[in-house]
C-alpha cells in the first residue's frame, strides 16, 4: 500500500467493522444470505449491473462464498451494509480491483429497493472513503457507473468523485450494450 498499513488486513481473519451514524458495514455470514438475495435478485437493483439478478437462494450462497474467497485473496473486500437499529443488511459496498502497488481500487455498492430513498449509499461512501484513504493509504478510487443511473452518479458526485470519461458499450447485460461513466477521486494531499 502507499501509505496506511499493509498488513492491517494482512492478518484478519475478517473483515473490520466500520461505523456511520445510522448504518454498520461488515462481514456478511450464511444469515445473510436471504438478504443478498432480496439486494441481488431484485432486477430493479441489477438494472445497472454487469450481471443478471440472482435466481434464488442457493445463487445468493454462492456469491456469499465468492465474496469469502476474495476476502482471502485480499482481491475484493465486500462489506454488508446493516442498518444499526435492526441489524439487518440492506445492501453491500465494495473495495474491487485492490492494486496496492499503484494505491488504487474501485468502489461499488448496492441498496435494496426497499432502502432505496433514505441516503445509506452516500453514507455507506463516505466510510468506505475513509477506510481507503485512511487506513489502508490508498491514493486513487476509481468508480464504473452507467450513465443513465442517476441516483449512483449523484452520490458519487456528492462523495467528490469526478466525471473522467465514458467508455462506450464496455457491457452487455439483459441483451444490451451498457455504457459506463468512469470516476475517480484522489486521496487529499498529505
Amino acid at each position: 500500500m502507499t501509505g496506511g498499513d499493509a498488513r492491517l488486513l494482512a492478518d484478519a481473519p475478517r473483515l473490520p467493522e466500520l461505523a456511520t451514524a445510522r448504518l454498520v458495514l461488515r462481514a456478511l455470514g450464511p444469515a445473510d444470505v436471504p438478504a443478498l438475495f432480496a439486494v441481488f435478485g431484485d432486477p430493479e437493483v441489477c438494472r445497472y449491473w454487469s450481471r443478471p439478478a440472482l435466481a434464488d437462494l442457493a445463487e445468493a450462497e454462492t456469491l456469499r462464498a465468492e465474496i469469502d474467497a476474495h476476502f482471502a485473496a485480499r482481491t475484493l473486500f465486500q462489506w454488508g451494509i446493516a442498518e444499526r437499529s435492526s441489524g439487518g443488511v440492506v445492501g453491500t459496498c465494495t473495495l474491487a480491483d485492490l492494486t496496492p502497488a499503484h494505491g488504487r481500487a474501485e468502489v461499488g455498492f448496492a441498496v435494496a429497493r426497499a432502502a432505496w430513498g433514505r441516503g445509506y449509499a452516500g453514507e455507506t461512501l463516505g466510510a468506505l472513503v475513509a477506510f481507503a484513504f485512511g487506513p489502508l493509504g490508498l491514493h486513487r478510487l476509481e468508480a464504473d457507473v452507467d450513465p443513465r443511473n442517476a441516483r449512483s452518479v449523484r452520490v458519487l458526485e456528492r462523495a467528490g468523485f469526478a466525471r473522467e470519461g465514458l467508455r462506450r458499450a464496455r457491457w452487455r447485460h439483459d441483451g444490451e450494450w451498457q455504457d459506463s461513466a468512469m470516476y475517480g477521486l484522489l486521496a487529499p494531499a498529505r
